[in-house]
């Protein structure tokens, strides 16, 4: 079967800055590689034979490093924004995609099986899956429960579960239809037009490792424990 990936990986790093003023957020390094090249070696591995890098902020410092895919044994090529379109909005400039593809953010750290993930949404004909994680979010406050005034409880800096989206999909090329053209268009858009339109959206959870390196304290634990694990994440 062959498998395409598309790489967003457009993004300005806002929440990585002042790194990300001098690097693009995809080459940020986890060790001694970009987190993109991490990303690359495992579609790699899990069967992808096309990527594509959905492309805006710092092009082509992305396109010097990655080049034709060569150097990974694997096929890439570049769609370039000339505005801003958001996470779904860049889909709509590519004009080959297959019946189904890979969507994912080209920041993520994780040991997630890329193929499973893609050859189940293939097998239940889904038109959009999402790869979700629990994550659990300390609130460093004491959290009041109240009425009418009156405290009825207290929780010290509790930590609560939320299930969240992993930034990585399946799509159909059917779920392109809800995608407006040469606009500003993100996951959350496609996600409420998709409900608003009675279509099911599947959720994968996964359990194991997930990091969103875009994020500080991710980014700083990625780095703290990526050689002690590198195996799990590139088989070296």
């Amino acid at each position: 079967m062959s498998k395409r990936a598309i790489i967003l990986a457009g993004g300005k790093g806002t929440r990585l800055r002042p790194y990300t003023l001098v690097l693009p957020k995809p080459l940020m390094p986890i060790g001694e590689y970009p987190i993109l090249e991490v990303i690359v070696k495992q579609l790699v591995t899990a069967g992808f034979d096309h990527i594509t890098m959905a492309v805006n902020h710092q092009a082509e410092i992305i396109k010097a490093f990655f080049m034709d895919g060569s150097k990974w044994g694997i096929r890439i090529d570049y769609s370039l924004e000339n505005k801003p379109l958001s996470t779904m909005g860049p889909l709509k400039l590519i004009d080959d995609l297959s019946d189904d593809f890979l969507v994912m953010n080209g920041d993520i750290l994780t040991d997630l099986d890329y193929a499973d993930l893609f050859e189940t949404h293939v097998r239940h004909n889904e038109m959009f899956t999402i790869s979700s994680h629990i994550r659990e979010q300390l609130v460093d406050y004491g959290v009041l429960e109240t009425a009418e005034g009156r405290l009825l409880g207290l929780r010290e800096k509790p930590r609560l579960n939320y299930e969240v989206s992993m930034g990585v999909y399946v799509m159909s090329k059917r779920a392109l239809a809800f995608i407006p053209a040469d606009k500003a268009y993100g996951f959350d858009h496609l996600m409420y037009d998709m409900i608003a339109a009675g279509q099911n959206v599947a959720v994968r959870k996964f359990s194991g490792y997930w990091l969103d390196i875009g994020r500080p304290d991710d980014y700083a634990q990625a780095i703290d424990e990526f050689e002690s694990m590198r195996t799990r994440f590139i088989g070296e």
